[in-house]
Parts: C-alpha cells; sequence; structure tokens
C-alpha cells in the first residue's frame, strides 16, 4: 500500500513540474544589431537565442564602452524591447516583434526578449 501512495506523489509531482512553465525560456533564434568599432569600421553584433526576462547590455568586441548600437533586427521568435540606455532603464524604448527590425536610425544599448 506504501508503494503505491508513493508512486502516485512522484507522478504528481512529475506531472506539477512539467506544467509549470520555466521562468527563464530562450528565445529562439537570432537578433543582429550593427555598431561601430574603435577603428570606425562598421560591424554587426549579435545574440544568438537569448534568455528571456533577462536584460541584456549591448556592446560589439571593440566598440566603445557606452556607445550605442543601430538596426536592430529581431529574428528570434520573441518579442524584442530595445532601449536607448543601457541596463534596460530610461524612458526611451521600441518594441520589436518576432523577425521585425528597424531603420540605422535606432540607437540601442540594451535589449530584453519576452
Amino acid at each position: 500500500m506504501r508503494l503505491r501512495s508513493a508512486m502516485a506523489a512522484s507522478a504528481g509531482a512529475l506531472l506539477l513540474l512539467l506544467a509549470t512553465p520555466g521562468s527563464a525560456l530562450a528565445a529562439e533564434g537570432q537578433f543582429r544589431y550593427t555598431y561601430m568599432t574603435s577603428d570606425g569600421y562598421e560591424a554587426v553584433g549579435f545574440l544568438n537565442d537569448p534568455d528571456g526576462g533577462t536584460c541584456i547590455n549591448l556592446q560589439g568586441p571593440g566598440s566603445e564602452p557606452g556607445s550605442a548600437a543601430y538596426a536592430p533586427k529581431n529574428r528570434t521568435d520573441a518579442t524584442a524591447t530595445v532601449f536607448l540606455d543601457e541596463d534596460c532603464s530610461g524612458g526611451a524604448y521600441y518594441t520589436l516583434r518576432p523577425g521585425g527590425g528597424a531603420s540605422d536610425r535606432l540607437l540601442v544599448r540594451s535589449v530584453v526578449f519576452s
């Protein structure tokens, strides 16, 4: 009798665990952005399968710290909200739908996926 109760409790716990969504699911796909290197060359940065719900500060290799990236392209399956300020702060932000993009005029320093 105890074995049946233990098995039933284990099965119930497993079903509950599977039914609860994960807190930090990754967006599938690639997020791209353009930035200027410290030598003045245009380069493309990207994030592959970025974490959802986590703010990501954008900076390309060799770019000046705090410099803004531009022309974001959201090639993920999640909505991306890009911010002009670092740490996903400030009132200047723009939302990119999955598969969407923006022009070279949109400056970004951070992004969060939902």
